[in-house]
């Protein structure tokens, strides 16, 4: 039976017609290995922490994105085992946080590594989901292109936008308690910033 099974992986590649559970470059195996391992770890740690946390606000951002994170997952597993399209369409994150950034630093308590996890805090918590969502959205990025599967790919593609959406999110939390600050320069030096670029030409120059 395994003999049979090699020779016809031996001659789909020779005549091109790879299967979809076999269509995965290696480089591409290990790369999806590497995020669904990263994303294990990401509800892991999520899980983790939830029981910890003080602030409503904060845990329902935990659960909506946990909830999230973990259907991705599941749909991730699916294609990457089948090679083909999910049963269930990938989705849009949505968040709740308006986007008004507040600008500005007010003293406060420098950081330092908690001696015990009694010394946890919301502002901890916080920042280590943020330090999550924003690796995944690196390792997401960078893998899809390597992916040779054109499914996983997009999967891997359209979760990119969701890990940056939540990593946002978590952001705004942060920066409305104060433990994200967010310092500007002088007004005279964001205009002379912003107004440091002009719009290029309509055609490109053509060669003598």
């Amino acid at each position: 039976m395994e003999q049979n099974q090699q020779e016809q992986i031996h001659q789909n590649m020779q005549t091109g017609a790879v299967p979809p559970q076999m269509n995965h470059g290696g480089h591409e195996l290990f790369d999806v290995h590497e995020v669904l391992t990263g994303t294990i770890n990401t509800l892991n740690l999520y899980t983790l922490l939830r029981q910890h946390i003080k602030d409503p606000e904060l845990k329902d951002i935990l659960d909506r994105q946990y909830q999230f994170i973990q259907e991705e997952y599941n749909i991730s597993v699916e294609c990457f085992k089948t090679g083909m399209d999910p049963s269930k369409p990938t989705q849009s994150y949505k968040m709740k946080q308006g986007n008004d950034f507040i600008y500005g630093l007010k003293p406060s308590q420098p950081k330092k590594p908690i001696q015990s996890v009694s010394d946890i805090t919301d502002e901890c918590i916080s920042s280590l989901m943020l330090g999550e969502v924003k690796a995944g959205a690196s390792l997401k990025a960078m893998s899809t292109l390597e992916l040779t599967n054109p499914v996983v790919r997009r999967v891997f593609a359209d979760s990119v936008p969701n890990c940056i959406e939540m990593a946002y999110e978590i952001s705004l939390y942060q920066n409305k308690h104060h433990y994200y600050q967010v310092p500007q320069l002088a007004p005279a030096d964001i205009q002379q910033m912003v107004n440091g670029f002009a719009p290029a030409q309509s055609q490109p120059p053509m060669p003598h």
